[in-house]
């Protein structure tokens, strides 16, 4: 084999057909994982190290993948910089104030600016930094760093408690020790590793992965490991991975569209230890005159820092039992999610809701038609969604065309 070739074929062990389907649904559970990023035709190319980059073993992508499977790292501090940009129009908050209704947060009367459920879903946009510490599975802390401000998410044993500085504000739960391997497993992505892990979930044969030479990051040598699809249509171009060679922890993760232009997510360690944290990094006492919000519902899904999660997804099953008829279209990153609001409308008239609104929500979309009858898209740099006058939903990331041509297969 030429030094730069990859191998494509496929072994049995790497195809698991049987968890095929899950790994089609897994896709569509949370923004993160619709990148749909699959490993099962790894380049066999050694790594080669560049002028200036740190002179590593060779390895192969297969060898690589594995240690990323196999990074057992529980203990670790560090500050971490994540970039999102997918494009979404500038409605001067309009944009961060949907995503924290979505995602459930408590901003109105009786809640707390210091819920996680809504403050977490700041990192959906801009450039924010971060510090992460974690000492296993009953001892995680994350903190929001702001302009003059923090906000601070701690998980220590049987205690989660949130705080915002600005407000002087505290949320405090309680969780079931028992529930704390499922919590670890649903932590907010919000490190390279978050969202690593969930771009190797899904293996088929429309994927290319291969080693392109080594890095150092945050300190630290690394391979970086490069995803990219063999289909055309797919609004992802490559993603390009950092992986700490001595632990196998992902310290760096990029994706790049195939539009062009600046990361949608950049998302990477700019310091990081493998040393324990102090113990008292995870203490917490409600500051003087800070207003605590108890919470006592279980199952909110605040992920590693909450209750164990009852809320949301987890499979193909369970996306369907909210969804009324849930098909996915397509294979590999081609893929495409549909179903049927049951609305009977795709959008709600101006008269329906008042006002220049529908117009409003209309102008934010491409209309489009077809043999589906006609609809309006709807557009990130990553994620497309095209709604029909008759109330179904696609979605997927695919370009406009691609996810137009699936609607009409799968009318």
């Amino acid at each position: 084999m030429a030094p730069n070739e990859t191998d494509d074929r496929t072994t049995a062990g790497e195809a698991e057909e049987p968890r095929a389907g899950r790994r089609k649904a897994a896709r569509y559970v949370v923004p993160v994982t619709v990148l749909g990023v699959a490993a099962a035709t790894i380049g066999l190319v050694p790594a080669l190290a560049d002028s200036g980059d740190p002179d590593l073993p060779d390895i192969t992508a297969a060898q690589l993948v594995e240690k990323i499977a196999q990074s057992d790292v529980e203990r670790l501090s560090g500050t971490v910089k994540i970039t999102t940009d997918l494009g979404l129009p500038n409605l001067g908050g309009l944009e961060s104030g949907l995503l924290s209704g979505a995602a459930g947060g408590e901003g109105g009367e009786g809640g707390s600016s210091a819920d996680p459920s809504g403050r977490l879903t700041e990192l959906a946009s801009g450039t924010h930094t971060l510090r992460v510490a974690a000492d296993g599975p009953d001892r995680q802390k994350l903190s929001l760093l702001e302009n003059a401000a923090e906000y601070s998410l701690i998980h220590n044993g049987k205690d989660v408690w949130g705080y915002d500085s600005a407000s002087n504000e505290v949320y405090h739960a309680t969780v079931d020790e028992a529930d704390a391997k499922e919590r670890s497993r649903q932590q907010p992505p919000a490190t390279p590793k978050d969202f690593a892990e969930e771009a190797l979930k899904a293996v088929d044969d429309t994927t290319s992965v291969k080693v392109d030479g080594t890095a150092q990051v945050a300190g630290r040598d690394a391979y970086r490991l490069v995803v990219e699809p063999k289909q055309s249509g797919s609004t992802v171009g490559a993603v390009s991975i950092a992986v700490d060679s001595e632990t196998g922890m992902p310290l760096k993760f990029t994706l790049t569209p195939s539009s062009g232009g600046s990361a949608v997510v950049d998302v990477g360690f700019t310091k990081v230890s493998f040393d324990r944290p102090d113990a008292s990094t995870f203490d917490f006492t409600p500051p003087k005159g800070a207003k605590v919000t108890e919470d006592t519902e279980r199952g909110r899904g605040h992920g590693d820092f909450g209750t164990k999660p009852e809320r949301g997804p987890k499979s193909e099953e369970d996306l369907a039992k909210g969804l009324d008829g849930l098909r996915m279209l397509g294979e590999g990153w081609n893929t495409v999610a549909a179903f049927d609001t049951g609305a009977g409308a795709g959008l709600p008239t101006e008269e329906e809701i008042g006002g220049d609104l529908g117009g409003f929500l209309g102008s934010l979309g491409d209309q489009v038609k077809g043999d589906f009858g006609k609809g309006t898209v709807f557009s990130t740099r990553l994620v497309n969604a095209l709604v029909t006058e008759d109330g179904k939903v696609y979605v997927g990331t695919v370009t406009k065309d691609a996810l137009v041509k699936a609607a009409e297969a799968g009318k």
